[in-house]
């Protein structure tokens, strides 16, 4: 008897939230959908943590990130210096937060980049198949066996005055990192553009991009904030490989992978210098593939994951 009440109420409840459902937009839906995930709400306020830090960093600090302090070098954390010193006497805590500066702007920016193409070339390539998916296709694997990293290390090198601009980075890490997406899409879009309604719409003379647009693009949504979570964190990773090995930001600009490999040779003298930027790189890829789940989630009404909306 106890079950048949129990069951009797999981289906009042479930029958309630879809009349709820209905009256809620899309937009509404998703939010309840992502902010009933902990993991994303943490994901979202600890990464709006670290964007605040970045902008308001400069005003926190008495410090410039070029500026040098004659009278400290290589001193530990302190009321003066936040983070310390570095050996060149420089605020570890400015030069963290100019760091991370850089590399929210290069991480977010290539991600929109990445998916924006890998969006566009893989819909449009499954979408008209024949000789134009064909040549894409050929393109997409062209690009995909080129050593990339080795490419993007040569063309910076040899950019001369330019290497110092994060715009370099962003424009050469978006050119090599669409393909493998673009593939994936191309495949997801194979299965939607034979739905009942992509063909009602196809009938009814709808331009290709309106029916990519808006009907195939919105179908793969959830793959593609996947993309661009992910698409974030392989563009800093990127970044700051390259600065680490000597290919990225220069002096008198500075990043994360500069101050991680300039403090990696000093972790047990004076660690301050490499865990202060490791720990900020860390925490910011970590929210960053938080809000992807939980937005991966809120987009995909068949997840449990994020919780009944």
């Amino acid at each position: 008897m106890a079950d048949n009440k129990t069951t009797s109420a999981e289906v009042a409840e479930a029958t309630e939230e879809r009349n709820v459902d209905t009256h809620l937009s899309r937009g509404a839906l998703v939010r309840r959908r992502f902010f009933r995930s902990a993991t994303a709400k943490i994901g979202l306020f600890g990464f709006l943590a670290v964007v605040m830090l970045a902008i308001l960093g400069p005003i926190l600090s008495p410090w410039d990130y070029t500026e040098v302090d004659n009278t400290s070098f290589l001193k530990g954390p302190s009321a003066k210096h936040f983070f310390g010193t570095t050996q060149g006497g420089r605020d570890v805590f400015a030069l963290t937060v100019q760091g991370l500066r850089q590399s929210l702007i290069i991480g977010i920016s290539v991600s929109l980049i990445q998916t924006t193409l890998a969006a566009i070339i893989g819909s449009t390539a499954a979408y008209f198949g024949k000789v134009i998916d064909k040549v894409i296709l050929w393109f997409i694997d062209l690009l995909l066996v080129v050593p990339s990293f080795l490419l993007i290390a040569t063309i910076s090198q040899r950019a001369g005055a330019a290497r110092g601009s994060i715009w370099v980075f962003i424009l050469l890490l978006s050119a090599f990192g669409w393909m493998l997406s673009a593939r994936v899409i191309r495949s997801l879009t194979m299965t939607v553009k034979g739905l009942d309604y992509v063909t009602a719409a196809r009938y009814m003379s709808v331009p290709s991009y309106v029916i990519i647009t808006r009907h195939i693009i919105p179908n793969v949504a959830s793959y593609l904030i996947i993309d661009a979570a992910l698409g974030f964190v392989a563009a800093v990773m990127g970044e700051t490989t390259l600065s680490y090995f000597g290919f990225g930001v220069q002096a008198p600009n500075t990043s994360l992978g500069v101050l991680i490999s300039e403090g990696q040779s000093l972790t047990t003298t004076s660690p301050w210098i490499f865990l202060a930027p490791a720990l900020l790189l860390t925490l910011s890829l970590v929210f960053v593939n938080f809000i992807g789940d939980g937005l991966r989630d809120a987009l995909d009404p068949s997840s449990k994951s994020g919780g009944k909306a």
